[in-house]
């Protein structure tokens, strides 16, 4: 069974995994997808709040997180890392950042796996490279 903070995880995934296939869409027109992913899936009432404070966080502030991937990226231009690859690692990065009660051993577990779902194998052991050392480095909590 999927854990409720996994479905909150893969529901503001998808609807973030939009921002880099059209510049122009709007941050009401993410949280609409949110919403109607939230209520696809089921997600309990008491999550919605929740969710929507990663999509805003997430959206708000792209480009530092993109900035930061930039800054931890080794031989490898960030045009060339997977769509859904910075939408992982922005959302990993919303974490470590903000989610405190969180372990970051956890988010980075969670970015692995969601990384194996929607990408590959390959992906994930990308994605733990990078985000291992922005826990330690960046917000040093590793």
């Amino acid at each position: 069974m999927i854990s409720k903070r996994r479905k909150i995880r893969e529901v503001v995934l998808e609807s973030i995994f939009q921002l880099d296939f059209n510049n122009n869409v709007t941050y009401e027109e993410i949280l609409s997808l949110l919403r109607d992913l939230l209520e696809n899936k089921k997600v309990p009432q008491s999550l919605i709040e929740e969710a929507e404070i990663y999509i805003e966080d997430i959206f708000n502030n792209k480009d530092d997180y993109d900035n930061l991937i930039k800054n931890y990226l080794l031989n490898w231009e960030f045009d060339r890392v997977a769509n859904i690859e910075k939408s992982i690692l922005r959302l990993a990065i919303f974490e470590l950042k903000n989610r405190n009660d969180i372990p970051p051993k956890v988010i980075l577990d969670e970015a692995v796996e969601l990384a194996k779902k929607y990408a590959n194998k390959k992906s994930a052991k990308f994605i733990n490279g990078i985000l291992d050392r922005l826990a330690k480095e960046e917000f040093k909590r590793l």
